[in-house]
């Protein structure tokens, strides 16, 4: 059993403590050393992935600018916001007409969040949903069947990193129709994916064995059959019927690092799609 085995074999709430306990002396002589940033967690609390927690915010900050034209005085939608790395760059761009609303599973994210960046920044609103994800959170309510709590044609921009890659196929039917929903027309969403054609298909299944989806589903692909949320590919006719369900339009497909098809400029690990709402 490789690591990532046995990270995937234990509960939500233990890869939690895991984390914690694997970086307290980082964190301990970080704070001894004076090197602590009000706005960066714990890396025993992060977890959202590895990197630079500020480093990657920028990055995000530049995406959403680069791929949504991203305004200061926006309203802004973060499904999933983790604890708070875009956020916490949006606080240096946003400006005090523009508002920022977030929400996640793992409610000591969103406890961090209101604690360092709400108590500084009043426009940064963040909520904890209780629902059921088997990477992060076990609980009764189901991700497929949850509302938005937000009124409809309230943002002028939705965006989700790493999030559809860790939902099954219900799950995000019902999240792209909820971000119609709650998009102004015209409005714009980023969001990142795992995506394979034909093409690759045999290369993220078998031959990339450091990032592997060895377990094939009806136009998906599974990295664990014992965690189906751990980390999920979906194939592009696949996800472009669920996205033709929901009324989005797709504007625009930057594919990611992680199966070889990057293509030159702004890029991430992830595939990027940028979605439209109509404006009629």
């Amino acid at each position: 059993m490789n690591l990532r085995s046995l990270y995937y074999s234990i509960s939500p709430n233990s890869r939690l403590l895991v984390r914690k306990i694997y970086y307290a002396p980082t964190d301990f002589w970080d704070i001894v050393k004076g090197k602590k940033n009000k706005y960066v967690p714990k890396k025993g609390d992060i977890f959202i992935g590895s990197g630079d927690f500020i480093l990657q915010g920028k990055h995000h900050l530049q995406l959403l600018k680069e791929y949504v034209s991203l305004k200061p005085d926006d309203t802004v939608l973060d499904v999933g916001c983790g604890i708070g790395r875009a956020a916490v760059a949006l606080t240096q761009y946003l400006s005090k007409e523009g508002s920022y609303e977030g929400f996640d599973v793992v409610k000591k994210g969103i406890d961090w969040c209101q604690n360092q960046i709400t108590t500084d920044f009043p426009n940064f609103t963040f909520k904890h949903v209780s629902l059921n994800n088997d990477l992060y959170s076990l609980t009764d309510q189901k991700a497929e069947d949850f509302i938005f709590p937000y009124e409809d044609n309230s943002f002028d921009s939705v965006f989700l990193f790493s999030v559809f890659t860790h939902m099954q196929p219900k799950e995000v039917q019902n999240y792209l129709n909820e971000i119609y929903r709650v998009l102004k027309p015209g409005g714009r969403s980023l969001s990142t994916f795992f995506l394979y054609n034909d093409e690759n298909e045999n290369y993220i299944s078998n031959v990339n064995k450091s990032f592997c989806f060895s377990y094939g589903r009806e136009g998906y692909r599974l990295m664990s059959e014992k965690v189906t949320s751990a980390n999920i590919a979906f194939k592009e006719e696949f996800l472009a019927q669920m996205l033709k369900n929901s009324s989005l339009k797709l504007e625009n497909k930057i594919y990611g690092t992680w199966a070889g098809q990057s293509q030159k400029g702004l890029h991430d690990f992830q595939d990027i799609l940028i979605f439209e709402k109509s404006r009629v």
